[in-house]
């Protein structure tokens, strides 16, 4: 027997998780943003994963896997990752053999965005979205993995019972 036929649905719980999970990632999104004070893509990326889990919590696990599918999970690791390993390629091109991984001064963007700063800060915020996405895929990953298997590993006990 499964955790939501055993407990059944609580109205309450789904409610206020349904109000909280916008907030939540909205707050993700704001310190994964945090190049400029405390945060970043790590960070940002496990409390968008949390809201994730939230909605896993309150909803179960079968409504969770059905809107937040493992291809997507996919895509947005693999997505992630190109975008930080993408912005690193792109410094060593455009530093002309120098090889500086990372050198956000090295892409010439100064005609069209102006200051190194602020051309430095844009890219580091691409690296931070890249960074981002892929742990916020990696965690629900996980917690899908390990939620899935504990409750499977529940109905062959619930079944070898009656």
């Amino acid at each position: 027997m499964s955790a939501e036929k055993k407990y059944g649905r609580d109205v309450v719980i789904e409610t206020i998780a349904r109000l909280m999970i916008p907030f939540i990632q909205l707050y993700g999104l704001y310190v994964m943003m945090g190049t400029e004070g405390a945060g970043g893509g790590f960070q940002g990326g496990t409390v968008i994963a949390a809201s994730f889990v939230l909605y896993v919590t309150a909803f179960g696990i079968t409504r969770g896997r059905k809107n937040f599918p493992e291809s997507w999970n996919v895509a947005f690791k693999c997505l992630g990752l190109y975008l930080y390993a993408g912005i690193g390629l792109l410094c060593i091109i455009f530093s002309l053999g120098v090889a500086e991984y990372l050198n956000y001064a090295a892409v010439p963007l100064s005609n069209i965005i102006g200051h190194a700063d602020t051309r430095a800060l844009m890219i580091a915020d691409v690296v931070e979205i890249g960074i981002g996405m892929t742990v916020m895929a990696a965690f629900v990953s996980l917690f899908f993995d390990l939620a899935w298997k504990e409750e499977s590993v529940e109905e062959e006990e619930g079944g070898a019972e009656e």
